[in-house]
């Protein structure tokens, strides 16, 4: 009564009886057998009509769910459909799997009977756990304050209400929700169970709203995840014998602890990635925004700075935000045409510069949006935005495109395809500051339901421009990493991971960034500022070193020295660059809290690591890490100039003297 699906990473075994299919058990190809609660269904589906028992705000406990039956399986080595049936509504429920280093998962739901259904919530993986007993690592995120993660034990948050006489049933749960466009504009959609010797990982691959939540039955606890639902996002979807409704897709992990579940997240995003050759390239991007021209750039500003940052090492020069605008940027964005105020002989004026000097030029959209005072919002239709009861939905000065609408498309097509044949732009910064609430009815959907279109609409036309324009590299942007998610980021080259200005508060952001995306698309800025100290300089440009070196700053007021400084960061990360889509991450501190003084990330294969060491407090001061490598070397600066490293058995003495904050990079062969 059970069914083994065997990939070259794993091993799935699926309890199938008279009851609806579970998930009972995952084998890693190499380690024991994660063991998983055998009572909670694979499907928890809800629909008007057809809810749930008992009655609580959790999403388990269908009445669906409950009643889905086998109906047959398809497997393959990579892939794995399982059909279920539900007989009271005509549902037939298919389970859809996708064997990576990982698993991914999402349902399908289709109506065989005649009529109409609505549904209200459909998970795209529910799986049991043992116990409750665990520990939850998840993040907090924030514009300026991302991927700050945390642990808490789940017994914290779900109180175990049995006793000797009384065996009731919980009807709380710990629910972790984002809502709107900004996939993760407050929580990241990834995280971590730790319990006994095993741990599972996961990540909802969603451009838009999800929900995950834990809890427990009388059989043990449950992990369930998915997309928007009806309670927290205002969604629902109409199914019908020609409509069918297809889930976001999500990621699960199972490894022995913590930190290998993080190494098997990592794993299992390079294998969802749609890598295109052109991102082979790595290059080393400047972008003249942070702490630097601010969104104000001119001819005059931007000449001495391509210079400048061209003989530092920089492959790649992003002009930021402002290009556009005589003015205020802000609420006339959309036309997307250079301003002649800015540049008086023309955008290709200072795009030659940037050729010239052997760079790829580079060019900030915000596509998304159209300003409230942008000639085009009364050119372009109504339709061509999200409406709401047919008003337009307006937010902080814009008004947000619909790119399920041909209008929108082909504004955004004819500006991309216009730029490139124009300038021979090879990079966008596509950026995304404007949140579009709960979403648009229009089409007589609901909210959710309109906004979840829009997001695959956005994720196709993606796919669109790309196709188009296979030589472009475009970087994913929402003030920030208020979009961090990996229905983007398998498509998008590059991401930015903060907005944080301060140097000092910018090294837990890229410290803990590898937890949540790849090493390869990490995009760290490093902005150093001319006549600090020494260190100073040195700080700001380790935290760009292991990911994907992010360069700013007014490097055309640097003295001989100081971007001599800037070259030798730039080479140290060239040293990185080849192998660094192979490197997997390792925290020696555990991941890095918020206002630690100490702070460290470290990337390594199988022959060399590299480790960034963070000391954000006054010197001198010590610490010791578990060290099983040789003696390392520092790789940035040239000199370890007041730190010292000294190996003592399976330990590293970690020493500084340096009496302000100060990092450094090491490198050894393990």
């Amino acid at each position: 009564m059970t069914l083994a699906w065997q990939t070259p990473n794993f091993t799935l075994t699926f309890a199938v009886d008279d009851g609806p299919v579970r998930l009972a058990g995952w084998r890693p190809a190499t380690g024991s057998e994660v063991a998983l609660g055998t009572d909670q269904p694979l499907v928890e589906i809800s629909a008007i009509g057809h809810g749930r028992s008992p009655g609580t705000v959790r999403h388990v406990g269908t009445q669906i769910g409950h009643r889905l039956r086998y109906v047959g399986a398809e497997p393959t080595d990579t892939s794995l459909r399982i059909e279920q049936y539900d007989e009271t509504t005509g549902l037939r429920v298919i389970s859809c799997f996708a064997a990576g280093a990982g698993l991914r998962a999402w349902t399908e739901v289709k109506l065989s009977a005649p009529g109409r259904l609505e549904l209200d919530f459909v998970s795209s993986l529910a799986v049991g756990l043992p116990s409750l007993d665990a520990t939850l690592v998840a993040a907090d995120n924030d514009w300026m304050a991302e991927n700050r993660w945390n642990r808490r034990p789940l017994r914290s948050r779900l109180a175990d209400i049995r006793s000797d006489t009384y065996r009731p049933l919980a009807k709380h749960r710990l629910a972790i929700t984002n809502a709107g466009s900004w996939s993760t504009g407050e929580v990241l959609p990834v995280g971590v169970l730790v319990a006994g010797d095993h741990a599972l990982g996961w990540q909802i691959e969603h451009n838009g709203p999800w929900h995950y939540e834990l809890g427990e039955t009388r059989s043990g606890g449950y992990l369930l995840l998915s997309g928007p639902t009806d309670q927290e996002h205002a969604w629902t979807a109409t199914v019908t014998p020609t409509q069918t409704f297809t889930t976001v897709p999500v990621s699960l992990v199972a490894a022995p602890d913590e930190a290998s579940a993080f190494v098997a997240l990592t794993a299992q995003r390079r294998a969802i990635r749609l890598r295109r050759p052109v991102d082979d390239r790595l290059p080393v991007v400047f972008n003249d925004y942070m702490n630097t021209l601010m969104g104000d750039p001119t001819t005059a500003k931007l000449f001495p700075l391509i210079d400048a940052a061209a003989d530092a090492g920089a492959d790649y020069f992003c002009i930021d935000a402002g290009w556009y605008a005589e003015g205020d940027w802000w609420s006339t964005v959309g036309a997307w045409q250079p301003s002649p105020s800015r540049f008086p002989d023309g955008l290709g004026e200072v795009v030659g510069r940037i050729k010239q000097r052997g760079m790829v030029p580079g060019l900030w959209l915000e596509p998304e949006v159209v300003g409230v005072d942008s000639p085009l919002a009364a050119e372009l239709p109504d339709g061509a935005f999200l409406t709401r009861r047919g008003v337009r939905v307006a937010e902080h000065g814009r008004y947000l495109l619909d790119l399920r609408s041909d209008a929108a498309r082909a504004h955004l097509n004819s500006t991309v395809d216009r730029l490139i044949e124009q300038f021979g732009i090879g990079f966008f910064k596509l950026d995304n500051n404007t949140m579009t609430g709960p979403g648009t009815d229009k089409s007589g959907t609901s909210l959710g339901q309109g906004l979840l279109e829009h997001n695959r609409a956005h994720l196709r036309w993606l796919d669109e421009v790309q196709a188009r324009h296979p030589e472009l590299l475009l970087e994913n942007c929402a003030s920030g990493a208020m979009r961090m998610d990996y229905a983007l980021l398998s498509r998008l080259h590059l991401q930015s991971t903060s907005d944080q200005q301060d140097h000092l508060l910018y090294a837990p952001i890229a410290a803990a960034a590898p937890a949540s995306i790849l090493p390869e698309q990490a995009g760290n800025w490093a902005y150093p500022q001319t006549g600090t100290s020494t260190e100073e300089l040195v700080f700001s440009l380790v935290n760009g070193i292991l990911g994907r070196l992010y360069l700013s700053g007014h490097l055309d007021r640097f003295t001989a020295e100081e971007l001599d400084l800037v070259k030798a960061a730039v080479t140290a990360h060239r040293e990185i660059l080849p192998r660094l889509d192979q490197l997997e991450p390792f925290w020696p501190l555990g991941l890095p809290g918020w206002s630690d003084d100490w702070i460290m990330l470290g990337l390594r294969d199988r022959t060399t690591a590299y480790l960034s060491i963070w000391h954000r407090g006054q010197g001198p001061a010590s610490i010791r890490i578990p060290w099983s490598g040789s003696t390392p070397a520092v790789l940035f600066p040239s000199t370890s100039q007041g730190w010292t490293f000294t190996k003592q058995s399976e330990e590293l003495l970690v020493e500084t003297a340096v009496s302000e904050p100060s990092a450094r990079v090491l490198t050894w062969q393990d």
